[in-house]
């Protein structure tokens, strides 16, 4: 009986180092979860704004976008949540200076505090979001479609200009532009309607 007892907890005993032996193996050989990241200087939000009765497409980007806050996630949509951000409207471009000193003299300039957009992230679902963006001293939501083609986040967002109160805005920008947006029924005309597309790359860590 003794021996038997003996030996039980011998057996046991040896159980228990080898088991703690595979689980600090297992430890030592676990990989760390990645954590992602969003690289400000490779991503790009270009904007496509409407002219003359027809809805003519005038496209563009703003090429400067700060980080104000970032933020770390365990994937790359979770690295938006909470993200905040700037943007110089002195940065826009759309491939013609001319047009863009007038966006900046006779639309944002009209604009109270206006020098940048700002904003942050907030993730709603698997592909929905809302961005409380700041403009004309107003900061109101704007909600967002997205997608992931694999570490970039490709956002979609119409926004509406009477929404931040623009009306001002937009019609200094039709009366600058007057012939320019100008269609062949001879109506001047400068939409509220502006899309949002943003190509935002992450990094994963």
């Amino acid at each position: 009986m003794k021996k038997r007892l003996h030996f039980s907890l011998i057996l046991s005993f040896a159980l228990l180092i080898i088991s703690c032996g595979k689980e600090k193996k297992a430890s030592e050989n676990s990989t760390p979860a990645s954590t992602y990241s969003i690289d400000a200087d490779h991503s790009k939000v270009q904007w496509t704004a409407f002219k003359t009765t027809a809805k003519v497409p005038v496209k563009g980007t703003f090429k400067e976008v700060k980080i104000n806050k970032s933020v770390e996630g365990a994937s790359a949509s979770a690295a938006l949540e909470g993200l905040e951000f700037e943007i110089p409207v002195s940065s826009i471009f759309s491939k013609d200076t001319i047009r863009d000193a007038k966006l900046n003299t006779f639309f944002f300039a009209v604009m109270e505090n206006t020098l940048s957009l700002k904003g942050s992230f907030k993730i709603d679902g698997e592909n929905s979001g809302t961005l409380a963006l700041t403009m004309n001293g107003l900061t109101k939501e704007l909600p967002f479609n997205y997608e992931m083609s694999q570490d970039t986040i490709l956002i979609n967002a119409p926004m509406d200009l009477n929404n931040w109160q623009a009306q001002a805005a937009l019609e200094s920008l039709n009366q600058a532009c007057l012939e320019l947006h100008t269609g062949p029924d001879g109506v001047s005309k400068t939409w509220s309607e502006v899309v949002i597309d943003a190509k935002i790359l992450t990094v994963r860590q």
